[in-house]
């Protein structure tokens, strides 16, 4: 942006909400993607705002109403500036992302969280399970910074988790996240390709949100996407290449009356094909998604044919 175009906005833009409506509109404009936890222009801007100003979101009317600092208007714009032209997520530029109500720092080598599973720890896994008897060895695979593993510790005090990874990356930001939180009694990161690093351990859940995009759908992706680690995103042609690994070998990896939870999102097409006679259950989210089995170890045992015989396709 030249500094004459600049200038110009900025002695007719004066406050807070001046620049959160001025924001959407520019991104509405230029016809950017929302799907890294927000879905409007409007939410992305007073996000890009906030962050500017060092100020939470949820402001009242009358803090929206000030008025800015030339300085406050520049760094605003800067933001605004970038996100256009790199379409980079939001959560890249500020570093920050919510998942579970809770803050992750968050850069390239890993993927914005935005999982439906969010909601499932919030409600502390139910009805799966209970205050009475809730899950005492909780493993995360496919980590990436280690949202999911460190939501369920939060959620669940008492718990032991594993959070595993093949990305040293990822698990670098992981590690991060997990002092950031104080945790690092509790959560403890592992690089593993799939079960690899986990041989002999068994638990009561395996939560799972694995890399499950489909080729045809990588093909497609907005901009956005292309910032994400891809290793995070595809998983060969019918993205499932890693959830047959997780079918197959679960079982041996969970307790009595453990369960695997996973999320295959618009793969879920692919899933039912590939396994006609799997008993899935598929969960309803209150605040959007879809996708997200859940298995019994009884259940995984019971189709551990039809899981071994899928390996070899």
């Amino acid at each position: 942006m030249s500094n004459t175009k600049s200038e110009n906005i900025t002695s007719q833009l004066h406050t807070i909400a001046d620049y959160c409506r001025y924001g959407a509109s520019l991104f509405n404009h230029a016809e950017l993607f929302y799907g890294h936890g927000s879905n409007n222009a409007l939410s992305e801007a007073i996000t890009l705002v906030m962050f500017a100003l060092a100020l939470p979101e949820n402001m009242t009317d009358e803090v929206m109403n000030c008025r800015l600092v030339e300085d406050e208007k520049q760094q605003i714009l800067a933001l605004f500036a970038e996100r256009i032209e790199t379409q980079k997520p939001v959560a890249y530029l500020t570093n920050l992302a919510y998942f579970a109500q809770l803050p992750f720092y968050v850069d390239e080598r890993v993927l914005v969280p935005r999982s439906p599973i969010g909601e499932l720890i919030e409600n502390h896994f139910s009805p799966y399970f209970s205050a009475e008897n809730p899950p005492h060895q909780i493993l995360d695979l496919c980590t990436g910074s280690g949202c999911i593993a460190i939501a369920c510790a939060s959620y669940f005090p008492d718990a032991e988790v594993d959070a595993v990874d093949l990305s040293i990356d990822a698990l670098d930001v992981a590690q991060m996240n997990i002092e950031n939180h104080g945790l690092s009694e509790q959560v403890i990161p592992i690089q593993s390709d799939v079960f690899s690093g986990v041989e002999g351990h068994k638990y009561d859940l395996i939560v799972s949100n694995p890399p499950y995009v489909d080729q045809e759908d990588i093909d497609s992706l907005p901009a956005e996407f292309t910032h994400e680690p891809e290793m995070g995103l595809g998983c060969g042609e019918d993205g499932l290449d890693i959830v047959r690994i997780i079918l197959a070998q679960s079982a041996q990896h969970l307790n009595d009356d453990g369960i695997l939870i996973c999320e295959v999102g618009n793969s879920q097409y692919h899933v039912e094909t590939l396994y006609p006679d799997v008993d899935f259950t598929w969960l309803t989210f209150k605040r959007g998604g879809h996708g997200v089995f859940m298995l019994t170890k009884v259940q995984l045992e019971r189709h551990q044919q039809l899981f071994l015989a899928a390996l070899k396709l």
